[in-house]
């Protein structure tokens, strides 16, 4: 007689939009809008260029605010991201920083390629040192490495909350994070919406 393996099932963290998480085969894709309508499971959304797109939600789709943050508000073992671009002299310059909440330290934890320009990277880790002077320089480490990174004074910086689906309210600002499916159609893992009208900047 067969015997069945027992399989644990953990609750489940928030989810950062650049968390990489066991998904279904597809190519992984960002969809940058406002949200135009929802009708049972499939999120209608205006992206920045003016067209219109679709993507299906599940039962495992995950949903956060993006809340307004300080720079300030980042110290030394802080937990943070950042999308960023390649300076000449090797380091990054942020484009904008995501502070997280303790109970998200750790997600999507390394450096990768974004898609926020040319040489654009997306890093999250553990603030190291600091260094105030035009901005701030951090450094940011991680399983592997470690980056150096000016965060000019002017960047947006966010940090996150829970929200669930009653947070697609027409008109907000979203990121989507999903995978696209051979024929397409896009299914949303994660998405993150602006709070009290905030774009998300990363």
């Amino acid at each position: 007689m067969m015997k069945r393996r027992a399989v644990l099932v953990l609750p489940s963290m928030l989810l950062a939009t650049h968390t990489v998480l066991a998904q279904p085969s597809g190519s992984p894709t960002r969809l940058r809008g406002k949200v135009d309508s929802v009708s049972g499971d499939t999120l209608q959304l205006i992206l920045r260029s003016g067209d219109k797109v679709s993507a299906k939600l599940s039962a495992n789709t995950r949903f956060v605010w993006l809340t307004e943050a300080k720079l300030s508000e980042v110290k030394k073992g802080s937990y943070v991201g950042t999308a960023a671009v390649s300076q000449p002299d090797g380091t990054l310059k942020a484009l904008e920083l995501q502070v997280f909440p303790e109970s998200m330290r750790g997600v999507g934890e390394g450096s990768r390629d974004w898609d926020l320009g040319t040489g654009s990277s997306m890093t999250n880790g553990t603030v190291g040192n600091m260094v105030a002077a035009n901005g701030r320089t951090i450094t940011i480490t991680y399983n592997g490495g470690e980056k150096h990174v000016l965060v000019p004074d002017n960047v947006p910086v966010v940090t996150y909350s829970p929200a669930d689906r009653a947070a697609l309210a027409p008109g907000a600002n979203i990121l989507v994070i999903g995978m696209r499916a051979a024929d397409g159609s896009v299914t949303a893992n994660s998405i993150s919406v602006g709070k009290n009208g905030l774009v998300p900047p990363m």
